[in-house]
């Protein structure tokens, strides 16, 4: 009988989620070569010598690299070369756009030649998707010099078709799925509906068959794309595929889920697969808040005359208070007090019923209409993301009653919650604000809400923030 020590024991020696040795480790090291002897380099063309104030530029543009390739994950994804190339694209601007700002801060930015940064700007990208070019050229050449690997997929799922597709693309990994493994019995029927994978991933069995088929392809290494149900499968073939020494990956199909921000990763060598959690984690969290912090700082300078002119408006237009606080839902559910420019007429909610804003509502003042129409009221806003309340960008935040009753409508609806909510957002440039007629209305904001914080990235903040005056002045404005 085989032992099973193993199962009750873990080597605190090794961890189990470990991150593999590749050509990819490598690429940090050669982009910041890259970017120090090209900085070198003009510096010397253009100046004449490295002084200490261009030290500290290099070192500063090499840190801010550091931070937003990381944030950018830049070195984590096997995206094709084109968003690869629009990725560093977004990192590399970001990083100078950092640069100069702190050149500003620091009354520093005359000093700096301009033909200089310009010449870094265009010269360093090109540098560095030249590198990526070159070892992604390399790396498939090296793999087309040596035989593919048979590959079997245990599984005929959406995960497992998606997983051949991603096999397939990516000629580096060294691997050739000869076919697909039903989860069934021999003498049960087959799946319906069956995925079709073309010739070159027909499916081969069941799952009674796997051992044969592994023999007959000379098969190398085995996938398991299966439901988490469905989870031990591997348990009870683990030690069956060890006698054929074949590599074992498993792919748990975690997407039947809702999943908001998903992840692998560890807690001291213990692999954790992250179902949902917030974005802003890290380097993340922090730069979130110095583009926050940074722009509605500058925003507030530059809008205080018109939110002067606004509050007086306000207050001549009709009896009441200059500004609207209401309690709203913020990141992590923590509830805070919203502040808008008053629009309508003082007044009791019906029933203690807080109701939506409607088209020709006779509520609205003839100052609020302008506010509405305009956006305008959100102003004041700007105050709850210098508090930390509230971000420039991210899902706006409901009443906490219009919460409550669309939680019990649409099940992932508090996911929303994962990030700060925001005075624009990914639903009010896609049209999705003022009133939720009906409940899909609701839905199509919620999902793109969701959609944001899975691709959260300062780069997607700043699209956002330029497509928003047109989408807070366009028909749903009221």
């Amino acid at each position: 009988m085989r032992s099973d020590f193993t199962h009750s024991s873990i080597d605190a020696t090794r961890p189990v989620l470990q991150r593999r040795s590749s050509v990819a480790d490598l690429r940090p090291l050669l982009d910041g070569l890259a970017v120090l002897a090209l900085s070198h380099w003009l510096i010397v063309l253009n100046v004449g010598a490295l002084t200490a104030e261009y030290t500290v530029m290099v070192v500063l543009l090499l840190g801010a690299l550091g931070l937003l390739y990381d944030a950018f994950s830049i070195y984590r994804t096997s995206a094709s070369f084109t968003r690869k190339a629009l990725h560093i694209l977004q990192a590399w601007t970001l990083a100078f756009a950092v640069l100069l700002a702190l050149a500003f801060a620091t009354r520093h930015s005359e000093t700096l030649s301009r033909a200089l940064l310009a010449q870094l700007y265009v010269l360093g990208y090109i540098v560095q998707v030249g590198l990526h070019a070159i070892m992604r050229m390399l790396v498939k050449q090296a793999y087309r010099h040596n035989a593919m690997q048979p590959t079997l997929i245990v599984g005929t799922g959406q995960l497992a078709a998606y997983l051949h597709q991603r096999i397939s693309a990516n000629e580096w990994l060294g691997q050739r799925v000869v076919g697909f493994v039903e989860l069934r019995p021999d003498n049960a029927p087959a799946d319906k509906p069956r995925i079709l994978f073309g010739e070159a991933g027909k499916v081969l069995g069941p799952l009674s068959d796997l051992l044969s088929l592994i023999s007959e392809h000379s098969v190398r290494t085995v996938y398991f794309a299966i439901p988490l149900n469905a989870s031990e499968v591997i348990e009870a073939l683990y030690f069956k595929l060890l006698d054929r020494h074949v590599a074992v990956h498993w792919v748990p199909d975690i997407f039947s889920l809702r999943l908001v921000n998903h992840a692998v990763s560890e807690i001291a060598g213990v692999p954790v697969l992250t179902l949902s959690e917030t974005p802003l984690v890290g380097t993340k969290r922090l730069l979130k808040h110095l583009e926050d912090a940074s722009l509605s700082a500058l925003l507030l300078v530059v809008l205080a005359p018109v939110m002067l002119l606004v509050a007086i408006a306000v207050k001549l237009d009709t009896p009441g208070p200059v500004f609207f606080r209401q309690a709203r839902h913020g990141w992590g559910g923590k509830t805070f007090r919203i502040w808008k420019f008053r629009s309508m007429h003082v007044h009791q909610p019906e029933g203690g019923e807080v109701r939506q804003a409607t088209r020709g509502d006779q509520r609205v003042t003839r100052v609020g209409a302008f506010l509405r129409r305009t956006s305008l009221d959100e102003l004041p806003q700007i105050v709850n993301v210098l508090r930390g309340e509230m971000s420039l960008v991210g899902p706006r935040p409901h009443a906490i009653q219009h919460d409550r009753a669309y939680a019990q409508q649409i099940s992932h609806y508090f996911a929303r919650h994962n990030i700060k909510p925001g005075i624009t957002g990914l639903a009010q440039v896609r049209g999705f604000r003022g009133e939720t007629k009906d409940l899909e209305q609701m839905i199509l904001r919620v999902e793109s809400d969701i959609e944001y914080i899975n691709h959260w990235s300062l780069w997607l903040d700043l699209s956002i923030l330029l497509r928003t005056f047109r989408a807070f002045t366009g028909p749903n404005a009221y």
